[in-house]
């Protein structure tokens, strides 16, 4: 049988499993490829007239060609009508959209050099200030996320699941993972323990990788 939606991207990397988390939420089948590091490669030629960018994830459906992964994820919620995860009214909406956005940027970019140096191990990604500076830095954007979760004593933007905690649920598996010193931040722990009784957690988060 032929799956109306159509994933490229390895199952391993995290923005490709924020899109399999989603799909799971609300129960799409999919066919997925491995592209990326050891499959194919996204810079090949027919990978680039899909996503000029060379990066996973990217989806294929009746309505053409998507990459982004928060922007795949808001699109196959909105596609599906459901408006749990990510809500209709503008107001709520923004509330969700916003925390996809600073996971996005303000969260990603603090971990990119850190988290290249002590996982990946990149030869080029070895300055022990440059480490520590971002480390440093991703702590005080996971201590944001400590006050945030403290406030909701729920999920990222309320007493509801949404598109926010799939996003930053992977990022905090991430933090976690990571060799590092970490604060102690009693939010985020009890909200990870939440997210784990979710099955797409589970499936998705909760496998071995960063």
């Amino acid at each position: 049988m032929e799956h109306a939606l159509k994933i490229l991207g390895k199952a391993s990397s995290i923005n490709v499993r924020k899109v399999l988390w989603t799909c799971d939420e609300l129960g799409i089948s999919y066919e997925r490829e491995d592209w990326g590091s050891g499959f194919a490669s996204t810079h090949s030629p027919e990978f680039l007239r899909l996503n000029p960018n060379a990066q996973v994830p990217v989806i294929i459906d009746e309505a053409g060609v998507l990459w982004e992964s928060n922007t795949i994820c808001r699109y196959l919620a909105g596609k599906h009508h459901n408006s749990e995860l990510l809500p209709t009214d503008p107001a709520a909406r923004a509330q969700v959209e916003k925390w996809m956005d600073w996971q996005a940027t303000d969260l990603n970019g603090s971990w990119s050099y850190a988290f290249t140096a002590l996982v990946r191990k990149d030869p080029e990604f070895q300055d022990p200030q440059r480490i520590a500076h971002g480390l440093r830095g991703w702590n005080q954007k996971m201590a944001i996320l400590e006050h945030q979760l403290a406030s909701t004593q729920a999920f990222v933007v309320g007493a509801h699941f949404t598109l926010a905690d799939i996003v930053i649920g992977l990022s905090i598996n991430r933090w976690l993972m990571t060799p590092m010193e970490r604060p102690d931040f009693p939010a985020i722990d009890e909200y990870f323990q939440r997210l784990a009784q979710r099955p797409g957690f589970l499936k998705h988060v909760c496998n071995g990788l960063p």
